[in-house]
């Protein structure tokens, strides 16, 4: 079970990143993290007050009021990097982030089998060979580079916070509400303070209401993607729920080989491979 949940993570935020990146070539990133977020605090407010979430309030939402402080942060900077530099080439970076739950994990005693430290390492390889590089093409561009190590911190803080939230499925959609909110009013907020300071917040056309749709998807496979984490990452071992989870960057340089065209070399192609193999090892060990 560890190992499906934490392959539809990597699949829902592989789809979502590059989903906001996209968006983010046409709309500033801010007001894609907070629209994106805000639909999706939404949705997830109606399914609290359907499953009697509040019930579930604990001190643990302190883990999910955190989260949602670091999270727009780590969306903003990689959402940024995106629309700077080639998906292909910036999202392998943010695998680092599994260094963070996975040193979690080993913190609090886990000890993965020798075949799942062979399928860590398969896997990490695989996933930046996948991704990148780009031989022959265009740099990328520094600060690129330092939003994508900014976001790849981020994100696995969220990663280990978020899998504290709580021990329920209701728990849990509740601590995902907190999250979405806490997204929403650090980004609110952030959003108001660059428009009095005169920062174009809207594309020129003005608010994008043809793009909400997508908006909409981005926010809601994000939010379902820390879902899927969490009841991975509580059904087995952290470091191994993690490591699967940061497959996505395979889903994005795949989305975007699909739908941008971008071309995937043999070294890319070699490295899905072996992301697939160390996948196989992962849920065999």
């Amino acid at each position: 079970m560890t190992a499906l949940f934490a392959l539809a993570t990597s699949l829902l935020w592989g789809l979502a990143d590059f989903g906001g990146g996209l968006l983010t070539r046409r709309s500033p990133a801010l007001t894609v993290v907070v629209v994106s977020q805000t639909v999706a605090a939404a949705v997830l407010g109606v399914v609290v007050a359907a499953t009697d979430g509040w019930s579930e309030a604990g001190p643990r939402l302190w883990f999910a009021f955190a989260a949602g402080l670091v999270g727009p942060v780590a969306m903003l900077s990689f959402y940024k990097a995106l629309a700077l530099g080639p998906m292909g080439v910036v999202s392998p970076l943010a695998t680092l982030s599994v260094a963070v739950p996975v040193t979690v994990g080993l913190t609090l005693g886990e000890r993965p089998a020798l075949l799942q430290v062979a399928g860590i390492a398969v896997a990490v390889a695989g996933v930046v060979l996948a991704g990148g590089p780009r031989l022959g093409g265009a740099a990328v561009q520094r600060q690129a580079i330092w939003l994508t190590l900014v976001a790849a911190l981020g994100f696995g803080t969220v990663f280990a916070l978020i899998a504290e939230a709580s021990t329920t499925v209701t728990g849990l959609f509740l601590a995902l509400f907190v999250q979405r909110v806490t997204n929403v009013a650090a980004g609110g907020t952030a959003l108001y303070l660059s428009a009095r300071r005169g920062t174009a917040v809207l594309p020129r056309g003005g608010f994008p209401w043809r793009s909400l749709p997508a908006l909409a998807f981005v926010g809601l496979a994000d939010v379902a993607a820390n879902g899927t984490y969490s009841v991975a990452a509580h059904h087995g071992p952290v470091t191994v729920a993690a490591v699967l989870a940061s497959l996505y960057p395979v889903v994005t340089a795949l989305a975007a080989r699909g739908f941008l065209r971008e071309r995937l070399r043999a070294i890319q192609a070699a490295g899905a491979g072996l992301a697939l193999l160390g996948t196989l090892l992962l849920a065999t060990g």
